[in-house]
């Protein structure tokens, strides 16, 4: 069976992602996208998109403009899907203004979507575990893979939550999932911020 390819398609200037390290030996090929002005970038990030060799790419935008980064991701996903028309598009950024043209290749039969960092993307969410324990193991590995991009606040972590699960939980399993890290010491919460207290990654 053919692994479908992966295209991430990074707003640099929108959205600054630490956590492009989850893409190496996944079906990724990876493309940042940066501004003419954007001549540094963090040191951090360089090493994770070497360690991707030949599927990561910057791609410098030689003119500024209202939305001229914006056009040449959208070049992009155009050219890409008419020569690979099976694989899906990530676009990380935080900028709405994606979502009509998302929504359009959609109607194409093209798989896109926008993510706002590398964790959220359909490829790291599993399936809906069948019990609450399973749950709470598969929030917790999420969060270890998140590193430094975890969710700050307690309504972000519920939305992130949300999302993991593929928004297949009622509000009252989100509120019980929830309590229930509470209650374990994995999330403690001060006020509106959440902190967490997790087992070391890989």
């Amino acid at each position: 069976m053919t692994t479908r390819t992966n295209f991430v398609l990074v707003d640099f200037e929108n959205v600054q992602p630490k956590d492009i390290g989850l893409l190496k030996g996944g079906p990724f090929k990876v493309k940042v996208f940066l501004g003419p002005n954007q001549s540094k970038i963090p040191v951090s990030l360089a090493t994770a998109l070497q360690s991707l060799g030949d599927s990561a790419e910057y791609i410098i935008l030689e003119t500024a403009g209202n939305n001229a980064l914006d056009f040449h991701i959208a070049y992009y996903m155009g050219t890409l899907s008419a020569t690979e028309p099976t694989a899906f598009f990530h676009i990380i950024s935080k900028d709405s203004g994606f979502d009509p043209l998302l929504k359009y290749l959609k109607g194409k039969k093209i798989f896109a979507q926008r993510s706002t960092c590398i964790a959220d993307i359909p490829y790291f969410k599993p399936a809906l575990p069948a019990t609450h324990e399973a749950q709470v193991g598969a929030v917790i590995a999420d969060l270890v893979r998140r590193k430094a991009s975890k969710p700050r606040t307690q309504k972000t972590l519920l939305s992130t939550l949300h999302a993991l699960f593929k928004k297949e939980l009622s509000e009252q399993q989100l509120a019980e999932l929830f309590s229930e890290l509470c209650k374990r010491g994995i999330v403690r919460v001060d006020g509106t911020k959440v902190s967490y207290a997790l087992p070391a990654g890989p």
